[in-house]
């Protein structure tokens, strides 16, 4: 099983947003949430041209997205960086994703992680796991899985799904940690709870398998129609298996085709091949049928896949 760590980009900073206080940042918050973005604009300018550094971390924000105001990296960066010096740790975190992505700046993985760590080091989570991220992939800082795990576990013992799904992939590879499937079938569940779908996914496999928690197909298919129904392509595949050997399910081609097809078209490793292989056991109505199904499938819940999915 691969982590799950994902590039922490601009986009990811800018939807932690911080709560607001009671007066005129909220005014603009209000404003920002209705979609007024130049009354926004205008409410956030007043107070960043004084110093507050959360409305300079917003007005970032707006310049980095286009809203109310031409897109602008380098202004973007320019607002960021007057409110992390203040330290404030959602800019920290913003001024980090400028530098990693190149926007507005020269990349520099290097200054990357050092704003990263900034904001990490004051317990905001979005940081803290894409800290982790780096130290596990070297970008930046010496690619070491024990600080990958140690500032992982920080956010996940915030209760971020992201974190414990990470977390527990690392203690299924033995990453950073000695190989625990117990552990890691805990953390999964934390975040499969949570409706993350990689975790779902993931939770799915060890009720498959019987790998930290006891051999149990009809619960592994529960959670693999979790996941397969928001679109996690990985999922697909195994459910697709399901369906086709009969496992914790009656056998059935046609929704194994259905979710083999699906899968295969996000280019999971093997799911062309698997779908293929099943023509030579159906017939055309059967085939039409499962082509149906793929073609009006839409997913459902709230996680987005990303094309890492």
């Amino acid at each position: 099983m691969r982590p799950v760590f994902q590039s922490v980009l601009a986009s990811a900073f800018l939807a932690m947003a911080s709560v607001a206080n009671a007066g005129p940042f909220e005014d603009g918050q209000a404003a920002y949430d209705r979609h007024d973005y130049a009354t926004a604009l205008q409410v956030w300018q007043a107070l960043a041209d004084h110093g507050d550094a959360k409305a300079q971390n917003k007005l970032g924000n707006l310049f980095a997205a286009g809203q109310g105001v031409p897109k602008d990296y380098a202004e973007a960066l320019k607002w960021y960086r007057l409110a992390a010096d203040q330290s404030y740790a959602n800019a920290e975190a913003n001024l980090a994703a400028a530098y990693e992505t190149g926007r507005g700046v020269s990349q520099d993985y290097a200054e990357a992680a050092k704003w990263c760590r900034k904001a990490a080091d004051q317990g905001f989570a979005a940081a803290q796991v894409h800290l982790a991220a780096m130290y596990h992939q070297g970008l930046g800082v010496p690619q070491n899985d024990a600080e990958a795990v140690k500032w992982v576990r920080l956010a996940a013992d915030q209760g971020i799904g992201i974190a414990q799904a990470e977390l527990g992939s690392m203690y299924a590879n033995g990453q950073g940690v000695p190989q625990d499937y117990a552990e890691a079938s805990k953390w999964m569940r934390l975040a499969a709870d949570k409706g993350f779908a990689p975790a779902q996914g993931a939770l799915g496999f060890f009720f498959a398998q019987g790998q930290g928690v006891p051999q149990d197909y009809a619960e592994a298919l529960r959670w693999l129609h979790k996941a397969a129904d928001q679109g996690y392509a990985v999922a697909q595949f195994n459910l697709g298996v399901m369906y086709s050997n009969g496992k914790g399910v009656p056998k059935d081609d046609v929704h194994a085709y259905m979710w083999l097809s699906l899968a295969a078209a996000k280019s999971v490793l093997n799911a062309s091949e698997y779908r293929d292989d099943m023509l030579r056991e159906m017939n055309s109505i059967q085939v039409a049928e499962a082509q149906r199904l793929a073609h009006e499938w839409r997913p459902e819940g709230t996680w987005q896949p990303s094309r890492h999915s």
